[in-house]
């Protein structure tokens, strides 16, 4: 039996529900109704991210909307394991809050916790003892593949320093920094101004040693209590708004963007970050 016809006032996640079950209906959407788990998760990655802009541009009206995505995307993905007699969001939800509460016993049980470490150190063993962790698997098995380079190079770097392979302070990760830089330049002062580019071999050895570079940087960024992804977030759009303001000096002067000579541009880029200052 087809769902009931659904409202433009949806005020609750039941209707929301209904309305994911009348897409996926007999006379739903094409697109709704060939979906599957694994072409939602492609499209869940994109929300989050449309997520953590929203969050960045600190407007909590995009904010909303963007959480309403990601949520269409959760419960959308719950609609088709139910369908397929696996679990439903009720279970999804019991599940989770179990989870919580036994990772949480400074706050349900007995145990105290005065730092924000503490309960990390606890939140990783009881994670160790959960019965979904494989016997006998590496301290790094649990950090996802997938996850992007730098968000996955501090996770890795964090477990480690956890287990205690680690610097003794941030001073010897700089050291380390200068010590992977000097070996990257290395690497680039051998290939030649002109002529043959380097063979696949020679890239591939300048590629690991700048990620070497990069991956040192995260350890520093964790010394310095600073997630290298919102850094770095922070620095391109940064870079991003002078640009534009480049841009848009350039275009009311009927100029375009190639045909400024590059001492103009330089001046221009001054400019732009003067005015961040106004």
């Amino acid at each position: 039996m087809e769902s009931p016809p659904v409202t433009s006032d949806l005020k609750d996640i039941s209707a929301l529900i209904r309305l994911i079950e009348q897409l996926r209906g007999e006379n739903g959407c094409p697109w709704d109704k060939k979906q599957t788990p694994r072409t939602l998760a492609v499209y869940l990655i994109e929300e989050v991210y449309e997520l953590v802009d929203a969050i960045e541009s600190k407007s909590p009206e995009d904010v909303c909307e963007e959480l309403g995505d990601v949520l269409f995307q959760i419960l959308f993905m719950a609609h088709l394991y139910q369908k397929a007699g696996h679990f439903d969001l009720r279970d999804v939800a019991s599940r989770n809050t179990r989870k919580m509460i036994r990772r949480h016993p400074h706050v349900f049980g007995q145990e105290t916790a005065v730092t924000s470490e503490e309960v990390r150190q606890r939140w990783h063993t009881i994670k160790m003892t959960e019965k979904n962790h494989v016997e006998n698997a590496g301290l790094l098995d649990s950090v996802p593949s997938g996850l992007p380079a730098l968000i996955r190079a501090y996770r890795i770097s964090e477990r480690a320093a956890r287990a205690g392979f680690d610097w003794d302070s941030i001073s010897g990760v700089m050291e380390k920094v200068e010590e992977e830089w000097a070996e990257f330049k290395s690497e680039v002062d051998k290939i030649p101004e002109s002529g043959p580019q380097p063979d696949s071999k020679a890239q591939e050895k300048l590629s690991l040693e700048f990620g070497d570079v990069l991956f040192t940087l995260v350890n520093v960024a964790r010394f310095a209590k600073l997630h290298p992804e919102t850094s770095l977030a922070d620095s391109t759009r940064k870079f991003e708004k002078r640009f534009k303001h480049m841009e848009q000096a350039i275009s009311q002067n009927g100029q375009q963007l190639d045909a400024v000579s590059y001492t103009e541009l330089n001046n221009l880029w001054e400019k732009a970050k003067k005015a961040e200052d106004l």
